[in-house]
């Protein structure tokens, strides 16, 4: 058991460093919201994480992979969630030109860490490659009938891990927080998160699960 969780570990941290549609929105919370914010989607991924494993757990996520058009329905309602919140981000870098650097502040909206929990737990819950991804890694650890406990215990594992991972990206961002937010780097910024959601959501929607 030791020897499989220190493979997992390994294989995860692969798969976790790998920037992607939760990194984005990290990384855009503690920006607009500062620390809190961004923590707050941190724990929203890793929630949205730990409902996958559990339902993996219970093989219902075995049963959504076997169905097609369950599967399609949660893809293009995930890529559709994650173009809204890029084209969010492009309208915020649009607006921000359109107002002096004394307007803009007054103009920019936060993102409360309620806000941002829920963004980052529903764009984890409709993203169907998580489903797979459950399905197809935690059994290569835990054995061909894994108990209910034990897929639960790995999948915790990697929410940790997950969880750990964007808080840092949330530390870091609010560190650099005043540089950041200067009107022209958070223009800048705006346009470049809100481009990779936008990017994510259609390779998503293109992509064949």
């Amino acid at each position: 058991m030791i020897g499989n969780l220190g493979a997992f570990v390994g294989v995860s941290l692969v798969v976790i460093v790998t920037p992607g549609p939760d990194t984005a929105l990290t990384i855009r919370s503690a920006l607009v919201g500062g620390r809190l914010s961004g923590l707050a989607t941190a724990a929203g991924v890793a929630t949205g994480q730990a409902t996958w494993a559990v339902c993996a757990a219970a093989g219902l996520a075995a049963l959504l992979r076997a169905s097609q058009p369950a599967l399609f329905a949660i893809r293009i309602v995930g890529a559709a969630y994650l173009i809204y919140l890029g084209m969010g981000a492009l309208l915020a870098a649009i607006r921000s030109r359109q107002v002096d650097a004394a307007k803009a502040i007054a103009h920019r909206r936060g993102i409360s860490p309620a806000t941002a929990y829920r963004q980052g737990l529903l764009s984890n819950l409709s993203n169907p490659k998580m489903a797979v991804f459950f399905i197809a890694l935690l059994p290569q650890f835990t054995g061909p009938q894994p108990a209910f406990v034990g897929v639960v215990g790995f999948g915790l594992v990697f929410c940790s891990l997950t969880l750990a991972w964007l808080s840092g990206y949330a530390f870091a961002v609010a560190k650099a927080g005043d540089v950041l937010r200067r009107a022209r780097v958070r223009r800048l910024l705006d346009g470049l998160t809100g481009g990779v959601l936008v990017a994510l959501g259609l390779r998503l929607a293109s992509e064949q699960i």
